[in-house]
């Protein structure tokens, strides 16, 4: 099975299709990772490559903000989170997580959810974020570890790279070295951020049946669906039984899985 023609450019466009996807468990981890980082109620928050809003609105639920920018290259992402907002505090704005449009030093939290890996220097990006916090701000991010315990992923690119050679090259677990502890660590103290610590958050994400896992691979979000949708209608049949197969199907037909993300945070001198 090989379909190195026929791959289609990676889509980060549409929050509908987004949400079933990665949003709705991107929720989860990030009120862990809320909890964890002990923000003080009233501060101003900058959401760095907010996407969908889903780390903003549980920024907005959990923590009594004064104010919450997010920003993104994606116009239709923000276009779809601002469309969700309802509530004066938030505001979100185009822009490139490489040169933020914002003010050096004033935000009392700068954070970033699941992007870090799909910055083209990240580094830079991680310069923004420090130059966007006050002093003694915090600055924070969480990624997907792809190439361990984020299973449902993992599933996909498992079957995808046993039927295409060429799959293995898209494969976020073998993309992104970013997305460990070791590595990510690193980038936050070479960004002259103090106090660095990175911690591991684990959820369950647990499918009603195949379909509920499998629905959202066809809606062209990220590198898996993307892959998916660039396959004939016989080859995405394949992946997909091949997939089936490989799945731990509890006595009800659900499927548990589990994910983990890295989380880091550092505070800006």
């Amino acid at each position: 099975m090989d379909n190195r023609q026929s791959q289609p450019k990676e889509v980060w466009a549409s929050g509908l299709a987004y949400e079933p996807y990665v949003g709705r468990w991107s929720r989860l981890v990030a009120r862990a990772f809320l909890k964890w980082l002990d923000v003080s109620a009233g501060s101003q928050w900058l959401d760095v490559g907010c996407g969908t809003g889903a780390l903003s609105h549980c920024i907005l639920e959990s923590t009594a903000p004064r104010s919450i920018r997010g920003i993104d290259r994606s116009d239709q992402y923000v276009e779809f989170a601002s469309a969700q907002a309802r509530d004066e505090r938030v505001q979100f704005d185009v822009g490139d997580a490489q040169a933020l449009p914002v003010t050096t030093g004033a935000y009392d939290a700068v954070v970033s959810g699941l992007v870090l890996n799909f910055i083209p220097q990240p580094p830079q990006a991680v310069a923004e974020m420090t130059r966007a916090a006050r002093s003694g701000g915090i600055v924070a991010a969480y990624v997907w570890d792809y190439a361990g315990k984020m299973q449902l992923m993992r599933h996909f690119w498992n079957a995808a790279s046993a039927l295409d050679r060429a799959a293995e090259d898209l494969d976020e677990g073998r993309r992104f070295p970013l997305c460990q502890p070791t590595p990510l660590g690193q980038l936050w103290q070479q960004a002259g951020l103090k106090d660095v610590e990175v911690r591991p958050i684990e959820i369950s994400t647990d499918f009603r049946d195949f379909e509920d896992y499998w629905l959202p691979f066809l809606g062209g979000q990220g590198p898996a669906p993307s892959y998916a949708m660039g396959l004939s209608d016989e080859r995405r049949t394949i992946l997909r039984e091949r997939i089936r197969a490989s799945l731990p199907f509890a006595l009800d037909g659900s499927i548990p899985l589990a994910a983990r993300a890295w989380a880091v945070r550092g505070l800006r001198p």
